[in-house]
């Protein structure tokens, strides 16, 4: 029988965050799925090689116990990250960051424009953008319109009511702006130019049970399930469940 997590806090109360950090951290197979992800934002940060590490809506996770040298950062007032303020307004000079990271925070910020214009300026020449997002595959559609309680409209508008920063949400925000609307993109921010997006992991987190359920798997079949997923590369526009995208300012 599996467990279900239950949160006896608001999403949006910072406990709440709290809560999901130590349900990643206690189940293995979501944890080494986390440090897969991490290990994708350490190489593109060693790529560049210089300025700030930049990690923003950092909340539940534990980037820092893997790359000490990232600046953690939230909108919400947490004990354990280094910096609190909003994506749309970043405390830095221009052309100082080398890298701004991102694990499911792209589709909660109200006004996406806004923190784009601001990692253009604030990013140096070569640095980077590195997210991980829900994917707009058909497998994902599924899934994310059926089964999780955030919204997916792939056909909605640019921004979403501010107020809430976890309850609010579009996951297809990402796709909006970098797929569906790439021409504006690419209109609106000239110094940007997305690199690639990579849709993969179409079933890890589903087996992980994510943090609402125990997982569906035992943590020593997870390298099989990574296997499978390797396997299923050549479908991943169609599985993906995630999405990686890398944007460079040039």
């Amino acid at each position: 029988m599996f467990k279900k997590y239950t949160i006896p806090f608001n999403l949006d109360d910072p406990r709440a965050t709290l809560a999901h950090r130590e349900i990643i951290l206690q189940k293995p197979f979501l944890k080494k799925l986390y440090q897969d992800w991490y290990e994708i934002f350490i190489n593109k940060c060693r790529e560049v090689g210089r300025g700030g590490y930049l990690e923003i809506g950092s909340g539940g996770g534990f980037l820092k116990d893997e790359f000490p040298q990232v600046i953690t950062s939230d909108i919400l007032e947490l004990p354990l990250v280094d910096k609190v303020f909003s994506a749309e307004h970043l405390p830095y000079n221009d052309n100082e960051l080398g890298c701004i990271m991102m694990l499911n925070v792209f589709h909660h910020i109200p006004r996406p424009y806004l923190f784009l214009k601001e990692a253009e300026r604030t990013l140096m020449k070569g640095g980077k953008i590195i997210m991980i997002e829900p994917a707009n595959s058909l497998f994902a559609r599924f899934i994310y319109k059926r089964f999780h309680h955030e919204p997916f409209d792939e056909k909605g508008p640019r921004e979403i009511k501010p107020g809430n920063p976890l309850s609010n949400s579009n996951q297809a925000l990402p796709y909006i702006y970098f797929e569906r609307d790439l021409q504006l993109f690419n209109n609106d921010y000239p110094n940007l130019k997305i690199k690639r997006i990579i849709y993969h992991s179409p079933f890890s987190y589903i087996f992980s049970g994510g943090v609402s359920r125990s997982a569906l798997l035992p943590y020593f079949m997870y390298p099989i399930v990574k296997t499978l997923e390797m396997f299923c590369k050549p479908f991943s526009r169609q599985l993906g469940l995630f999405c990686t995208v890398e944007i460079e300012k040039i």
